[in-house]
Parts: structure tokens; sequence; C-alpha cells
């Protein structure tokens, strides 16, 4: 059932891996929600990323917020205790939209999951992340703990097969394909408007 959201909208800070999925739910369901997201490559650099969605908090602490970010960073809970609000539940974007049985089968298969935005971006946050251009050490410490690239495709992504293969190639690894809903990513976003509205409510009552 879907939860009306009151005259006081809210504001939803996060990253921005998934803001054209985001837009697209709050279009359907009429959530006047506020959206300002951080570039989902933060998620590499913890510094960058605390300072970032703490710059975020200061900025819009007299609204009503939502933070779209999984446990993406170590201080996460901290972050938000400081910032007076909560998040949407789940281990990362990733996550939030398959569903943690979905995610966590692939998961232990050895899939690396890629979203269109990173798969256009791919050896830029692949190097960054590593600390190295080198192919040779970068796939030696990819394939590690992966076993193949699992790109997943919803109704907002446009072609990136030409992207995600050079992907593939950088790593040497094989290049898997999977179409997802947002049902799973609906709920999230959901549950997580639920508990804001509730929680003001109960604010309002003290």
């Amino acid at each position: 059932m879907r939860t009306e959201v009151n005259s006081e909208s809210l504001v939803l800070l996060g990253c921005g891996i998934l803001r054209k999925e985001i837009a697209l739910l709050c279009k359907k369901n009429n959530w006047p929600i506020e959206t300002h997201y951080l570039d989902s490559s933060l998620h590499i650099d913890f510094d960058c990323l605390y300072k970032g969605l703490n710059s975020l908090l200061v900025k819009y602490q007299e609204s009503n917020t939502i933070v779209f970010y999984g446990c993406c960073h170590p201080l996460m809970d901290k972050i938000l205790e400081k910032g007076k609000t909560n998040r949407t539940i789940g281990q990362n974007c990733v996550d939030m939209l398959l569903g943690r049985d979905l995610f966590n089968a692939e998961l232990a298969k050895g899939a690396f999951f890629i979203l269109e935005e990173w798969a256009h971006r791919w050896e830029f946050i692949i190097t960054k992340a590593f600390g190295t251009k080198n192919p040779d050490i970068v796939r030696e410490m990819f394939k590690g703990d992966h076993k193949y690239l699992l790109c997943l495709r919803t109704p907002c992504s446009n072609n990136f097969t030409a992207e995600a293969e050079k992907a593939g190639k950088f790593v040497d690894l094989p290049v898997r394909w999977m179409d997802v809903g947002l049902n799973n990513l609906e709920s999230v976003l959901q549950a997580a408007i639920t508990r804001k509205i509730k929680e003001k409510q109960w604010q309002k009552q003290i």
C-alpha cells in the first residue's frame, strides 16, 4: 500500500547511481521529494564521501531528510546520528535494487555488479580504487575476489553493452547481464518515507 507524503515534502540526499530510477518512482507514486545527489565514485574515497555527505546534511539540516545510502562508509551510523536523520535500509544500492536474497546469491557466485553509470567510468573508478593504472596488477587483484561482471539493466538504462564489454576486457572477466525491475527499490524507498513520516508525527506529539 502506498503511503502519501504530506504537504511538508521530504528531501532525499544520497548517491546518484540510481537517480534516474528514483526519479521514475517519485513520478509514479506522486512523491513530492526534493532530491540532491553526490557522485557515485565517492564510494572509493571515504574521506570525500564523509565530507560530501556531511556537507549535504548541514545544508539541509532544517529539512525532513532521508539518506539514500547503504553501509557505504564505516562511520555511516555516526554521520546519520550527527545529521539527525536515517537512511534507506540495505547494504548498498545493488542490495536495495535486487533484494537481499538475489544480491547475496550472486555475490556468493563471485559477481561484481555494474550499473550503467559505472560502466561509462569503469577504468577511472577501478584504477583509482586499486591505486594503480597497471592493468596486469589491477586484473590480478580484481580477479582474486570476483569471477564475472554482472551488468544490471533497469527500465531506465540506456544501451551500455559496448562499455560493459570494454570493462570486462579491462579486468579480464566475463560479462553477464540481468534485467532488473524497480519493485524492490520502490519498497525500500517507501519504507524510508513511511519511517520518516511516523517520526515527524511522533515529534509533533511530544
